[in-house]
């Protein structure tokens, strides 16, 4: 007999009928959704048929599925269809039972009532508070409970566009529901794919471990022009990097991703998808990005350099450089470094850097890589050598060192990690999430920073200091600023003494507060 999947409903992991025969797929995917039970509200549109296989990639993540129904989507879809999809007993009416309370009462069992397709119909009714389908009872006792509600809408674009459809969809957000999708094509607003559906659920129900930072991610191929139409490059397919966004993204992070491509998930919120070509315009956005980010109230914000990034330039020619010449020259001139360029935007910045090799010895790999990060441009290293695999490729093999390796060279402190680069996306960032929950240093390179109150300083006029302002033995009354030039409540952000100890040549990493503050020099 052969053993049967692993199954919380199971009672006898000996018995196969103990669990309905589609739930095998459980967790094939994964465990994020593990333990969370999620409601599929299934309505009057054709894109119903969409929720069979919705359904079941929820499941693949670990999710117990119910599906509750209208009439109109019983006409749709049948009753079995969705059965077979969740593996538990469809909802078409409230009985006895009063399903809605056993669900999302005070005491009920769902964690997420996913309403997909939410039609016009539906989504006026939950906004005026009418409950006279199964469906609109769900929703009327979730949203009074204070539990999570997502609507995925699709209907005819001209439904859409009724100006009271839409503001039944703002009225529906003001309540704190999620709004996925929809697209638009062929005249009718699409129902989002499930893709975007169940990446949003993960957010939505995961651990949330990165909500309130910013994660940086550079990713694929930079590109430097020869001329018009000639670039210089190389073979990276960036699917590090979109594995890395995806996964920053499901923890509940503001993902900036950086890369010469498109992603899938551009439009998401919460996700801003960033074109850069060459080095230079790499370097430029992940620094004003930097500079631009929130502070997170504890912790850091995180940068990861996944993109294979060019090491040289070459001056473009303003027209095309004829064909056919026996012989081109080009001179090439080393580019700017971007992880060091970082550093001098957030001294706090978590940074991981990524070091790819050829036909290198391990040791000599691991060890390369470790430089980095005792050099102080890095925090954590992921390295692998890409003669085989790696660069293009589906899957991968890499390690993962820290600055624990630094302590004895260790190899035992090296992390290995393989499989597709999803998975290893997931792995890395379980070790990254744990580095960035770490306070920020109090203490920065070549700087001494103390709390001190408002008496301890004799203020001055505000003046904007930028890095070449700063000579040896500078001293700096530091006040945060709202932006008009108010200085802010000093019990509610005291102020920061900052003493320069050495030359401003030595400077490596200068305090995130200075770009966008104000400061008062002291005589």
């Amino acid at each position: 007999m052969t053993d049967t999947p692993k199954n919380n409903n199971d009672s006898d992991s000996n018995t196969a009928s103990a669990v309905h025969p589609t739930l095998w797929i459980r967790e094939s995917k994964g465990t994020v959704l593990f333990g969370k039970t999620i409601v599929i509200g299934v309505t009057g549109s054709i894109a119903a048929v969409q929720t069979v296989q919705l359904a079941r990639e929820l499941i693949r993540f670990g999710a117990t599925v119910y599906a509750v129904t209208t009439d109109a989507a019983l006409r749709i879809i049948h009753e079995d269809a969705l059965h077979y999809a969740t593996g538990n007993p469809v909802i078409t009416r409230l009985t006895g039972r009063v399903e809605h309370v056993e669900f999302f009462g005070a005491f009920g069992r769902a964690d997420l009532l996913l309403i997909a397709p939410a039609t016009a119909n539906t989504i006026s009714k939950i906004a005026a508070g009418i409950d006279d389908t199964p469906v609109t009872a769900f929703a009327t006792t979730a949203i009074g409970e204070g539990k999570k509600v997502m609507v995925v809408p699709a209907m005819h674009e001209s439904m859409y566009r009724h100006p009271k459809v839409l503001e039944n969809l703002q009225s529906l957000e003001s309540l704190g529901i999620d709004v996925i999708g929809p697209f638009f094509e062929e005249g009718i607003a699409k129902i989002a794919g499930n893709d975007e559906i169940v990446l949003r659920v993960i957010r939505s129900l995961g651990d949330q471990t990165l909500a309130g930072k910013s994660v940086f991610i550079t990713s694929g191929s930079t590109a430097e022009s020869i001329d018009p139409i000639r670039l210089l490059t190389n073979r990276a397919s960036g699917r590090t990097g979109s594995a890395l966004a995806r996964e920053a993204y499901i923890r509940g992070a503001e993902v900036y991703l950086f890369h010469r491509t498109k992603s899938p998930w551009a439009h998401l919120p919460h996700f801003h998808d960033i074109y850069t070509e060459s080095v230079q315009d790499m370097i430029s956005a992940v620094t004003d990005k930097i500079a631009l980010a929130d502070l997170p109230k504890s912790g850091k914000n995180i940068l990861i350099s996944a993109a294979a990034i060019s090491d040289y330039t070459v001056e473009k020619k303003d027209t095309k450089i004829k064909s056919g010449e026996r012989e081109l020259t080009l001179t090439l001139r080393p580019t700017k470094k971007l992880i060091e360029e970082a550093c001098y935007t957030d001294p706090n910045l978590l940074i991981v850097g990524f070091k790819a090799e050829t036909g290198v010895l391990h040791q000599e790999l691991i060890d390369i890589a470790a430089a980095k990060i005792e050099a102080g441009i890095a925090d954590m290293v992921v390295a692998n050598d890409v003669k085989e695999k790696g660069m293009g490729t589906a899957d991968n093999d890499v390690w993962l060192v820290t600055k624990d390796y630094l302590t004895n060279h260790d190899m035992k402190t090296v992390v290995p990690i393989s499989g597709n680069k999803e998975k290893i996306a997931a792995k890395l960032f379980d070790y990254i999430a744990i580095e960035a929950s770490k306070d920020a240093p109090q203490v920065l390179i070549n700087l001494e920073i103390r709390t001190t109150g408002p008496a301890d300083s004799e203020k001055s006029a505000g003046i904007e200091i930028s890095d070449t302002d700063l000579q040896e033995d500078d001293a700096f009354d530091v006040y945060l600023s709202d932006g008009d030039g108010e200085e802010e409540d000093a019990d509610d952000s005291p102020l920061v003494f900052t003493t320069l100890s050495s030359s401003r040549s030595t400077l490596r990493r200068k305090p995130a507060q200075m770009k966008g503050r104000t400061f008062g020099k002291r005589n």
